[in-house]
């Protein structure tokens, strides 16, 4: 392994161990916060999802539920939006 090589990689593994800023995890902790919103508003209102007893209703019925979408949409956040997002803050200096 060559020292510039080695340099390089030491580099990189020193930028991402400084700790996140506030907003930074505020950031992160966003996608987690709303699909743990949408299991409790599954289990506070369980007649919202059909899963359990369809009662002759069709596929699209048993997909759109909109706990299920809020589940769905806080962790496509996470997992899309917020490492782009936390880079930016890390950018920015903020």
């Amino acid at each position: 392994m060559s020292a510039d090589l080695a340099h390089d990689l030491q580099t990189k593994t020193t930028d991402r161990a400084e700790p996140l800023s506030l907003r930074a995890r505020v950031v992160l902790a966003l996608g987690p916060a709303a699909a743990l919103g949408g299991i409790l508003w599954a289990l506070v209102q369980p007649w919202r999802l059909t899963l359990l007893h369809p009662h002759g209703e069709g596929l699209w019925w048993l997909i759109s539920q909109p706990p299920l979408y809020v589940v769905a949409v806080g962790l496509l956040f996470r997992l899309l939006l917020a490492p782009g997002i936390v880079e930016d803050l890390r950018e920015s200096g903020a």
